[in-house]
């Protein structure tokens, strides 16, 4: 298949339009499950395309940046945007995010201590972790010392612990 303009440009605004709302709707935090599932998967169809575009404008596009510094100066700014991103001047999330500050501070703490907060007595998570397949060897064992570190048993224990029985 050849790559046209006749198909590759209006992929790209179509994606990138359906890119901006979601975005905007994630922003205002007025998003669905769906509009966050079609935002991060249809990102990598917007990049494609955005790909395709280019390839089938690549006489115009070299000619941009052969001639103007206007373009050159905005995809350099852009690009150090892109850079400072990754930085982290607070160091705020240097120990990840809240919900994983929250599992690491259940999977690290004796299941005595976590008992309370679950609502449950410390017998009966013991046995609803065992149901689970994660088997304690006393209340005052963590979480941690028997998944290690495995987010699938991880997540095991949490709804043992926390779900409904």
């Amino acid at each position: 298949m050849k790559i046209s303009r006749e198909w590759a440009t209006p992929l790209t605004i179509g994606v990138f339009g359906l890119m901006a709302v979601t975005g905007g709707l994630m922003f205002f935090h007025l998003d669905t499950r769906l509009n966050k599932l079609a935002h991060e998967w249809l990102g990598w169809a917007m990049i494609a395309f955005a790909i395709f575009h280019v390839l089938a404008n690549w006489t115009a596009f070299k000619r941009y940046f052969a001639c103007s510094n206007l373009a050159r100066g905005l995809v350099g700014a852009f690009v150090v945007v892109l850079g400072f991103s990754f930085v982290n001047p607070t160091g705020a999330q240097k120990q990840g995010s809240p919900p994983t500050l929250a599992l690491r501070a259940v999977m690290n703490a004796p299941l005595a201590t976590v008992a309370p907060v679950s609502g449950k007595p410390v017998e009966q998570l013991l046995a609803d972790l065992a149901k689970a397949g994660i088997v304690l060897p006393h209340a005052q064992a963590t979480l941690d010392s028997v998944v290690n570190g495995d987010r699938g048993r991880e997540g095991k224990a949490m709804r043992a612990i926390f779900g409904r029985s």
